[in-house]
């Protein structure tokens, strides 16, 4: 038996109790006993009770029966400290330790104490503390749980609530005790002020999460809400001074994940410094989508796709991705990365991999993270002249004047970032050999939408070829998967307009979730922070999937930058650059997003 007392939490003593085969937890580990108070002198009669009848032993018997050894002194003791066996530490004097008489037995009880690290940013406010409280709204948190806002910012404990109570919405179906899950949800969130590099501020924070853990088995988990530039730092010091000592601790990193190979690799060699790959959490929102998450049910589990997926069916996939607004104030940020390492580098290509991978043995995250690494180092490295990049430019249109790129004030004059690209890839392998996967993404277009197209071969010796004319593009079956926004799955078919004649017609078979599902579609960061808290990591990449990714993208950013290409102008709100319809074009294939027929 020993007794630990976290660095963190110098208050509390804990102690396994090891006698007897029903001290044990279901898991089969030792139950965690937190000792008390009683007096030093009930202690030091205890000792010597037990040293009469065992010179050499050093033991203190427990309830239940339990025998207590190779203790270790709380904060303050003096006595030194010896090393046994197990690993454990031990000492040979109780005599500094305050308070050792009932005993509060937690068995298998835990906590999970949630550190928003940068909880004054957007992202905290809009996307974080409302993914929490829907999570607790839906009652997906454990039943123990605390939430900590930190940031340089000073702000107390209320005034975090203010502002996190100001984002907060309720689901549509349980609006009648909104109000009352928002007071309880709010009462779990705290806030404590610090610097990302202090040890001591984050030790502060540590000694507070004690106080709320009271004694459980305590889980933390950290989400970076903070600039790149200083991961490292706030790993180092919550590693150091925050870290739990009698549970997991996890780690979620947000995007972007260095710039290009080298600074990503650096990246991740400090974090290992301090963190283990396992407790590594690099989230990619797109993962948590919905109709992303349903892309592999879709395929695995109809017998009538699997056997399409693949060259011989498909003649080429369609990545697209495109907003309706522009950079509006946070070109300062845009202008250091650009929409190819800020949409294409983790978004759709994490997509693609989903999409293009084999079948993985099992739904494990390892097996299916093993096969998406494969898709990504089958795939030929991208040449500038599989790439067309664009800028968007100021446009007037109905009476309103939008802004061009570089007349946000957070951007250089002479700016050469490109806001919009096109990128023809190639994956070279047995399934996918000669097709084209197109990707497309930008800013200040005409309509917000993210979407995979899949677009089937023409049907050889078509015997409607007659009906539909020259143009077979129009008889070729396409299978959209719409991601945001109006999620759904339709399938375009061709088939007889009703009537004596034979006209022939294009209609979709449509899943439209809205008519089909009354129950609103989490959101993404919903999903990705309940599958951090449960250890579930299929949805997060691993370090080698981010080496295979920038090692694709690297090459070509770098000739970018060197050549100094300029992009092609497009006025805000059109439908992007004339190059991207050619490099379509050159790859026989036309945007699917473009017709009349969407």
């Amino acid at each position: 038996m020993a007794t630990l007392s976290s660095p963190h939490c110098p208050s509390s003593s804990y102690c396994y109790s090891s006698s007897s085969s029903s001290s044990e937890s279901r898991y089969g580990h030792p139950r965690l006993v937190k000792i008390s108070s009683i007096s030093k002198r009930l202690a030091q009669k205890t000792l010597s009770r037990h040293a009469q009848k065992n010179p050499n032993s050093n033991v203190v018997r427990m309830q239940g029966g339990s025998m207590a050894t190779k203790t270790i002194p709380i904060e303050g003791d003096s006595t030194p400290l010896k090393t046994p066996k197990d690993g454990l530490f031990s000492a040979t004097s109780w005599q500094e330790s305050s308070d050792l008489s009932g005993f509060n037995v937690r068995k298998d009880e835990s906590t999970v104490s949630i550190t928003v690290v940068g909880a004054s940013g957007d992202l905290a406010k809009k996307k974080i503390f409302p993914a929490l409280f829907a999570l607790y709204y839906e009652d997906f948190l454990p039943k123990h749980f605390t939430i900590y806002g930190y940031a340089r910012s000073k702000m107390t404990d209320e005034e975090l609530r203010n502002m996190v109570s100001k984002t907060l919405t309720c689901r549509i179906d349980k609006r009648e005790n909104c109000g009352e899950k928002m007071e309880e949800f709010l009462k779990r969130c705290f806030y404590h002020s610090g610097q990302y590099d202090s040890l001591k501020n984050f030790a502060e924070l540590g000694k507070k999460l004690c106080q709320h853990e009271a004694g459980r088995i305590a889980n933390r988990l950290f989400y970076l809400s903070i600039p790149p530039n200083i991961f490292i730092d706030a790993v180092r010091c919550a590693s150091s001074s925050a870290s739990s000592t009698s549970g997991w601790t996890r780690v979620i990193v947000e995007k972007p994940f260095g710039r290009d190979s080298e600074s990503s690799a650096a990246l991740t060699r400090g974090l290992k410094q301090y963190l283990k790959e396992e407790q590594i959490f690099r989230i990619d929102h797109y993962l948590g989508k919905e109709l992303v998450e349903n892309l592999s049910v879709l395929r695995f589990s109809n017998l009538i796709f699997e056997p399409l997926w693949s060259r011989q069916y498909i003649r080429n996939v369609q990545l697209i991705f495109s907003e309706d607004f522009g950079t509006e104030g946070r070109g300062g940020y845009f202008d250091h990365y650009g929409i190819i390492r800020d949409i294409m580098q983790n978004h759709l290509l994490q997509i693609l991999a989903l999409f293009a991978m084999e079948t993985p043995i099992s739904l494990d995250a390892e097996d299916i993270r093993n096969e998406k690494v494969k898709v990504l180092r089958s795939m030929r490295p991208l040449k500038l002249s599989d790439v067309i990049i664009g800028q968007y430019k100021s446009h007037t249109r109905g009476g309103v004047t939008y802004p061009g790129y570089t007349d946000d004030k957070t951007v250089p004059k002479d700016s050469l970032t490109p806001t919009f690209a096109a990128a023809a890839l190639f994956i070279d392998n047995a399934r996918w050999d000669g097709v084209p996967f197109l990707m497309k993404a930008g800013k200040a277009l005409h309509t917000r939408r993210a979407e995979i197209r899949v677009q089937f071969r023409h049907v050889p010796g078509n015997l409607y070829n007659r009906n539909f004319g020259t143009d077979l593009d129009q008889a070729t079956n396409e299978l959209v998967i719409r991601v945001q926004p109006d999620e759904a799955i339709y399938l375009k078919i061709n088939n007889k307009v009703p009537g004596l004649g034979m006209r022939l017609d294009r209609s979709n078979l449509n899943l439209h979730y809205a008519a089909r599902y009354s129950k609103e579609i989490p959101d993404a960061y919903e999903r990705l922070l309940l599958d951090a808290i449960e250890g579930e990591r299929r949805l997060f990449i691993r370090s080698d999937e981010l080496d295979a990714a920038w090692a694709l993208f690297t090459p070509l950013l770098k000739e970018l930058e060197k050549k100094k290409v300029h992009p092609e102008y497009y006025p805000y709100g059109s439908r992007g650059p004339i190059g991207a319809h050619y490099l379509a074009a050159r790859y026989n294939v036309r945007w699917g997003d473009l017709g009349l027929d969407q």
